[in-house]
């Protein structure tokens, strides 16, 4: 969770879970959370580009439709997990998915990128 004011529109903030979530405030004012790793290689999706409703992987330019996961261009194959957030009193909770998340080949969930 972070303050809604905190996060500016066009800007996104990584939440260190495990696997990370990204946070992206949309130009429109909308709020989504997905999980922080492409699906095609470990790169943090919170660096990425983001436009619209769209975000794109900085490592190979995947793209990652925000509102459903669905990957937009590859290399990606598979989508990223979404997750529910709530915006209550100013500030942003996000709701994990209980679906397992889709990470590239290397990467488990219950491990950081520092390999702790």
């Amino acid at each position: 969770m972070c303050p809604l004011a905190a996060l500016p529109r066009g800007e996104a903030y990584r939440l260190d879970v495990h696997p990370p979530v990204a946070v992206f405030h949309t130009d429109d004012g909308e709020i989504f959370a997905v999980d922080d790793t492409c699906t095609h290689q470990d790169a943090s999706l919170s660096d990425g580009w983001l436009e619209g409703c769209e975000i794109e992987c900085p490592l190979h330019a995947s793209r990652f439709d925000l509102r459903t996961g669905r990957v937009g261009s590859l290399p990606a194959k598979l989508p990223v997990r979404t997750h529910g957030v709530v915006v209550e009193d100013g500030m942003i909770y996000v709701v994990p998915s209980d679906a397992p998340p889709n990470l590239p080949p290397g990467v488990t969930a219950g491990r950081d990128r520092s390999g702790a």
